[in-house]
């Protein structure tokens, strides 16, 4: 179970998706999670308990911006 992520992360999910990506990049972080596949750009919204069985690890994380 993933708990440590957050917007701008690219995660690996347990599924690939139909495209054959399994990276996705999340895109909203609330109640639901909004992630978006790296493959074809395709945009999922999933329950906040679901994304986390679902989610592996986290690739990459987000890039801190500059200050």
């Amino acid at each position: 179970m993933l708990t440590d992520f957050g917007l701008g992360d690219i995660v690996k999910m347990r599924k690939p998706h139909p495209c054959g990506s399994s990276e996705w990049e999340v895109i909203r972080v609330g109640a639901d999670i909004k992630i978006k596949c790296q493959g074809c750009g395709r945009i999922v919204m999933l329950d906040r308990e679901v994304f986390q069985k679902r989610a592996l690890k986290v690739l990459r994380p987000a890039q801190a911006p500059e200050s």
